[in-house]
C-alpha cells in the first residue's frame, strides 16, 4: 500500500461487513494452546500482524503450529513451560503478545531476549516486571528501567502471597500473570494495589482460561486466587469471535450513513466488552438491532447523534470511535477516565486531539480525558497522521461521511489487526453510479467513459455472464443445466484489466461479444442460482474512490443503495446501427455481419424477453434517472450521464469528459 490512502466524501453506509476475528482473543487463544496439554484447532483466527508475530514467536520457542487452511491453525500444546529454553524474539509492537509471552517465559525456566519497534520500548511493563520478581523471577531491562528490552534468565520460583499487583496503567498485566500461574503446581493469588482499568479485557481472559480447563476465583476486582492443582486442557477446537473493536467503525458508519449496517461476527453473545459499544450508540440515538452473532446499525430515526460525557474506561479502544463520533454530534462531548490511551500503540490522547484539530474541531484534553466540539466548518483533504497505529488510520476513516475528501497517513498500519480494513469500508461506502437498459443503449461505452474520467473502478456485470455463457460452451456444460453453470460462476477465473476481460489467462475481450455469446448470456442470466452465485462477487468490485456499474440489477439487487442510478434506452433502430458499428471495431468482418434490419428485429425480441423474465427483468428503478440516447452521438450521451452524476453526486468533480 502506498504512502497514503484517500478517502472520498461519503454520502452513505449500507450492507454487510463480516469481522476479521479479535485480536485480544487470538492471541490468548494461541498463546494457551501452546502450553495447554493436547493438540487445539483454532479457527476464524485473526490473520494480522499481531497474531503472525504470536505464531512466529511460538514456534521459535518450540511449539507445532501449523495452518489448516484460510484462517485455520492446529496448535501442539506443550502441556506446561515451552521446550525451547534458549531464544531471542522480536515481538514488534504486539502488546498482546509482548506481556503475556514475558509472564510465561519467566516461568519457563529459560533465558530469553525480549525486543519490539521503538514505540514497544517506550510502552511501560514495569508493574507486570515487578509481579513477576515477586515469585523469584529474574528479568532484567536492557536500556531504560521500567520498559522494554528485556533479557528473562532461570530462577528459583517461589510463591508469593499474595503478588501485588498495579492496574491502572494495563489490564494486559493481569492477564498476563494470570494465564502464566497455572504454570507453577501451588495455589497463587493477585492482590491489585490500584482500581483495575479494562476489566472487559481481563473478562476475556478468565473466560477463554476457564475453555481451557483452569478456573480463577474472583473477590469483586481486588483479588484473584488460583488454586493448585490446575492445568491447561485443550479444548480440542475453539472458534475466534469478530474483533468488536474494529465492529465500532462500521456500526459508526451505519449511523453515520443511515445504514442498514450489519456487522457479523459480534453479538448478543459475545465475550467482548466492546461490544458495549453498540449500546451507547443506541443511547446517542443510533437504531440499534441485536442479534445473536451480528449487530445491525441505522442512523438516528431523527437528528443528528447526541453529545456526551461518558466514563470510557471499560472500553478504551473503541472508545476511540466516540471521539469521530463526537465531530457529528449536536454539541461538546467528553471522554473521560481513558489514562491508558496514553501508553498505546501512540499516545493516543495526543494523537486525537491534534489530528482532530486538523479538521476544525476544538479540542482540549487532560492527562486521562479529552473534550471535542464539532467543527463549525469541516476541513477539506486533511491529511491525518496515523503514528503507525491502525486504530488511528481507521477510526479517522469516518471522517468522510462529513462529505470532504479525507487522507490517511500510511495506510498500511492497519495491518496490524485488520489489513483489508479500507475494502471493508469501501464495500458498504464507496459511491457506486449504476447504468442499466437494453443491450445496445450504449450503457458500456458510457459506463467506462464515466470510470475513465472519475478515476472510478469499473465493472461490467454484463461480460461476467457473457464470460458464464463461454465457459459453458468450451465445457459442454448444457444452457438448460442451472446447478452446472451456476457451479461455472462460482468458479469462474475471471479477470479485467481496465476494459480488457479474460478468462483465466486468455483475453477475450472480442470473443465475448459473439451475437450467440448474447443470447446464451441473457438465456443463463434468468437463472436465480446463477445470479446468487455472482452477486457478492459482483459486490468485491466495490472499492475507492468507486465504482460505475453496468449491468441489468446493478441497482436494483446488487448495489441497491446506488448513489446515481441510470436508465440508458435508445430506439431498437438505433441500437442495431450501434452494434453493428461496434462489432466492426472489434474486428469481425461486416460479411459475417447479420442486416441491421434482423439485428434490430433479435434486439427488439431480447428486449422482450428481457422484460418479461422472472429474475432480474429489464425495467427502470424508481429511483433511475431516464436517458434517451437515440439521438445522441457517445460524446452527447457521455456529458449527458455525466450531468447527472454531478448534480447526485456534487463533491465530485471530474476533469472535463474528452
Amino acid at each position: 500500500m502506498s504512502v497514503f490512502f484517500d478517502i472520498p466524501p461519503l454520502i452513505r453506509a449500507s450492507g454487510e461487513v463480516r469481522l476479521p476475528g479479535s485480536k485480544s482473543i487470538s492471541n490468548r487463544t494461541l498463546l494457551l494452546a501452546a502450553i495447554a496439554e493436547g493438540a487445539t484447532e483454532v479457527h476464524d483466527l485473526l490473520d494480522a500482524d499481531d497474531t503472525r508475530i504470536m505464531l512466529a514467536a511460538l514456534a521459535r520457542l518450540g511449539v507445532s503450529v501449523t495452518q489448516l487452511g484460510g484462517h485455520s491453525w492446529r496448535i501442539e500444546g506443550c502441556g506446561g513451560a515451552f521446550p525451547v529454553k534458549e531464544a531471542e524474539l522480536f515481538l514488534g509492537n504486539a502488546g498482546t503478545a509482548f506481556r503475556p509471552l514475558t509472564a510465561v517465559l519467566a516461568l519457563s525456566g529459560g533465558r530469553y531476549r525480549l525486543r519490539g519497534v521503538a514505540r514497544m520500548h517506550e510502552r511501560p511493563i514495569g508493574d507486570l516486571v515487578e509481579g513477576l520478581r515477586q515469585l523469584g523471577c529474574d528479568i532484567r531491562y536492557l536500556e531504560r528501567e521500567g520498559y522494554p528490552p528485556l533479557e528473562i534468565r532461570p530462577a528459583s520460583l517461589q510463591v508469593a502471597t499474595p503478588i501485588r499487583l498495579r492496574g491502572d496503567v494495563s489490564s494486559q498485566f493481569l492477564t498476563a500473570l494470570l494465564m502464566a500461574l497455572p504454570l507453577l503446581s501451588e495455589s497463587a493469588q493477585i492482590e491489585l494495589a490500584t482500581e483495575l482499568i479494562s476489566k472487559p479485557y481481563v473478562e476475556i481472559t478468565l473466560k477463554l482460561m476457564a475453555r481451557f480447563g483452569v478456573t480463577v476465583e474472583r473477590d469483586d476486582w481486588r483479588r484473584f486466587l488460583l488454586p493448585a492443582g490446575q492445568r491447561y486442557r485443550s479444548p480440542g477446537l475453539i472458534h475466534v469471535e469478530g474483533d468488536a473493536s474494529s465492529a465500532s467503525y462500521f456500526l459508526a458508519a451505519g449511523a453515520l450513513g443511515g445504514g442498514p449496517v450489519r456487522v457479523v461476527g459480534v453479538g448478543s453473545h459475545s465475550i467482548q466488552g466492546d461490544v458495549a459499544f453498540a449500546k451507547i450508540l443506541a443511547d446517542l440515538g443510533a437504531q440499534i438491532e441485536w442479534e445473536e452473532h451480528a449487530i445491525v446499525a441505522r442512523a438516528p430515526a431523527t437528528g443528528k447523534l447526541r453529545a456526551f460525557d461518558l466514563d470510557l474506561n471499560a472500553i478504551p479502544d473503541a472508545a476511540m470511535t466516540l471521539a469521530i463520533l463526537a465531530l457529528f454530534a449536536d454539541g461538546p462531548s467528553v471522554l473521560r477516565n481513558i489514562a491508558s490511551w496514553r501508553v498505546k500503540e501512540t499516545d493516543r490522547i495526543a494523537a486525537m486531539a491534534k489530528e482532530l484539530a486538523k479538521i476544525g474541531a476544538k479540542v482540549e484534553e487532560g492527562a486521562d480525558w479529552l473534550a471535542v466540539s464539532p467543527p463549525t466548518t469541516f476541513v477539506s483533504h486533511a491529511a491525518i497522521a496515523t503514528y503507525d497505529d491502525h486504530r488511528m488510520a481507521m477510526c479517522f476513516a469516518l471522517v468522510a461521511f462529513a462529505g470532504v475528501p479525507i487522507r490517511i497517513l500510511d495506510p498500511a498500519c492497519v495491518g496490524k489487526t485488520f489489513p483489508g480494513f479500507f475494502d471493508a469500508l469501501a464495500r458498504i461506502a464507496a459511491p457506486v453510479i449504476a447504468l442499466d437498459g437494453p443491450s445496445a443503449s450504449g450503457k458500456g461505452t458510457v459506463a467506462a467513459r464515466l470510470a475513465r474520467a472519475l478515476g472510478f473502478h469499473l465493472l461490467d456485470s454484463g461480460a461476467l455472464y457473457r464470460l458464464v455463457a463461454l465457459a459453458a460452451l468450451e465445457a459442454g456444460v448444457s444452457l438448460e443445466d442451472e446447478a452446472g453453470l451456476a457451479a461455472l460462476a462460482a468458479a469462474l477465473p475471471a479477470r479485467f484489466d481496465g476494459e480488457r476481460v479474460f478468462l483465466a489467462e486468455k483475453e477475450v475481450s472480442v470473443e465475448i461479444r459473439r451475437e450467440e455469446i448474447g443470447r446464451a448470456a441473457s438465456q443463463i442470466a434468468a437463472y436465480p442460482k446463477v445470479r446468487e452465485a455472482l452477486l457478492e462477487r459482483q459486490r468485491d468490485f466495490r472499492r475507492f474512490p468507486g465504482l460505475v456499474a453496468d449491468g441489468r440489477d446493478m441497482g436494483s439487487v446488487v448495489f441497491p443503495d446506488a448513489a446515481v442510478k441510470v436508465f440508458l434506452t435508445a430506439s431498437p433502430r438505433a441500437r442495431a446501427e450501434r452494434r453493428y458499428n461496434q462489432l466492426i471495431e472489434k474486428g469481425i468482418p461486416a460479411n459475417m455481419l447479420p442486416p441491421l434490419t434482423v439485428l434490430a428485429q433479435e434486439l427488439a425480441e431480447r428486449d422482450r424477453r428481457d422484460a418479461e423474465r422472472q429474475v432480474a427483468p429489464l425495467k427502470r428503478c424508481e429511483d433511475a434517472e431516464l436517458l434517451d440516447t437515440t439521438e445522441l452521438g457517445i460524446e452527447e450521451a457521455v456529458a449527458a450521464a455525466m450531468a447527472i452524476v454531478q448534480r447526485r453526486l456534487p463533491f465530485i468533480n471530474p476533469p472535463p469528459v474528452a
